[in-house]
């Protein structure tokens, strides 16, 4: 039986919702005013002439990467800096993606190719059904990864030391795979040696799988299952949590469900986070998972139904968002057992509403994709924490800068006869409103 759980957020209801009275609850009001929490400045990254954006990463230079929607409705992948946005191009196909960049300033790509693919699947989600590959962008560059002997692959996450994680196809055909899909995939690790690509075996009983985040140590995480329970089209979704340690997978467990566990980030201190299902198998919840503790439920904001784990940084700081019944999400912030909508941190009059984030550094600094209360269009953020100004107050300061997304893009062309992650929303669309995130599985 084929399960589809479905959360739409209409950003009209949204919009409608935002511009009501509303009284906050107390645990939001008190956060405006508590010293123990950051307090952030926003910045509106803007776009590259489309509509859409989303920031994905972001280094410890300030340099952040994601995508953004271009003028003809394609997406691109960007490297922004400084109030400067780059569009990076692709690897000749007319989508792209780039999902994390690392401290060396290398970028993993996901994009399409110009050519079909033969076994018409549309394995990186972009709608094309042409053959896409992970990618490693550096200087100016863009280098296509290796597969496993078929046609795709995608790259999500990498660490300071090169090393790139994801997902390539083997050349098992496997009739259990949802249409289009054919081939069987599995989670790999490249580098970080440029050519250099090594298998990260699924679960005892698994056919499938994929890793999402890594850390300085190589400890990556993801999730394995079968083809028919198990998805990398969309949203990155399988039935069982993996951490995979010097190469051996290790099942972190659930939260009580069965259908949707994946992990899908990792610090250096080998806590992991990511979404799993409670019993039942119809509400998902962020979870924190620790060698000494095992998997730790982080519940969702008041009034809300289900949440989802973006990033983690090195102080145990997570962002993610979390939902109420109707679709509607927010960003939050969780730091010592607390949960904190990451909206109630910034000013108050802000022109954005923070959403989804899904990058966090060690400094505090946030990235994800906001929505513009005033056109309702959701654009790339990125929230800088800043100290308290004066004795009596503990907010941020009151504006909020917009970066020019036109004004400043230099378009690189690197298009290539050679050829998108995280667990996080595929892509943006063309048409913002209303947004979709779709967790589909097979069981």
């Amino acid at each position: 039986m084929r399960t589809r759980i479905v959360i739409s957020i209409s950003v009209g209801t949204l919009l409608a919702a935002l511009a009501a009275p509303v009284c906050l609850p107390a645990q939001e009001q008190s956060a405006r005013h508590d010293p123990k929490l950051p307090h952030y400045r926003v910045i509106d990254l803007g776009t590259l002439g489309g509509t859409t954006g989303l920031a994905y990463g972001i280094n410890n230079a300030g340099l952040v990467d994601g995508v953004s929607t271009v003028p003809d409705g394609n997406q691109h992948a960007f490297l922004w800096h400084r109030g400067h946005m780059t569009d990076l191009g692709t690897l000749g196909g007319p989508n792209s993606i780039a999902y994390w960049l690392n401290n060396r300033n290398e970028a993993s790509i996901t994009s399409d190719t110009s050519t079909a693919d033969p076994l018409g699947e549309d394995f990186c989600g972009f709608g094309t059904h042409l053959i896409c590959f992970g990618a490693r962008w550096n200087d100016g560059t863009m280098t296509a990864l290796p597969t496993l002997g078929g046609n795709n692959s995608e790259s999500f996450t990498l660490n300071d030391r090169g090393q790139v994680v994801g997902v390539a196809e083997n050349k098992t055909q496997d009739s259990s795979c949802p249409a289009p899909q054919v081939l069987d995939y599995e989670a790999v690790i490249w580098g970080p040696k440029p050519t250099e690509i090594r298998k990260l075996r699924p679960l005892s009983g698994d056919t499938v799988g994929f890793a999402l985040g890594v850390n300085n140590r190589g400890q990556a995480v993801g999730s394995s299952g079968l083809c028919s329970n198990t998805t990398v089209v969309g949203l990155q979704v399988g039935p069982h949590a993996v951490l995979w340690d010097h190469g051996k997978p290790i099942n972190l467990g659930s939260l009580g469900g069965v259908q949707v566990n994946t992990a899908a980030a990792i610090n250096d201190r080998g806590e992991v986070i990511g979404g799993s299902d409670l019993p039942g198998d119809s509400v998902i919840h962020s979870f924190l998972w620790t060698n000494a503790k095992g998997m730790q439920d982080l519940g969702t904001l008041s009034g809300d139904v289900i949440s989802l784990g973006g990033w983690i940084n090195n102080k145990t700081q997570i962002v993610g968002w979390s939902c109420d019944s109707n679709g509607n999400c927010r960003a939050y912030l969780w730091q010592g057992n607390v949960m904190t909508d990451l909206n109630s941190l910034i000013p108050a009059d802000s022109k954005l509403y923070l959403m989804f984030p899904y990058g966090i550094t060690d400094a505090g600094t946030i990235v994800g994709q906001a929505m513009d209360k005033s056109t309702g269009e959701l654009h790339a953020f990125l929230a800088r924490p800043v100290r308290p100004q004066g004795r009596s107050t503990n907010t941020a300061p009151k504006e909020v800068v917009a970066a020019s997304s036109l004004g400043h893009v230099t378009k690189h062309n690197l298009g290539g006869a050679a050829a998108r992650a995280e667990w996080s929303i595929r892509g943006v669309h063309a048409d913002a409103p209303p947004v979709r995130i779709e967790y589909i599985d097979a069981f």
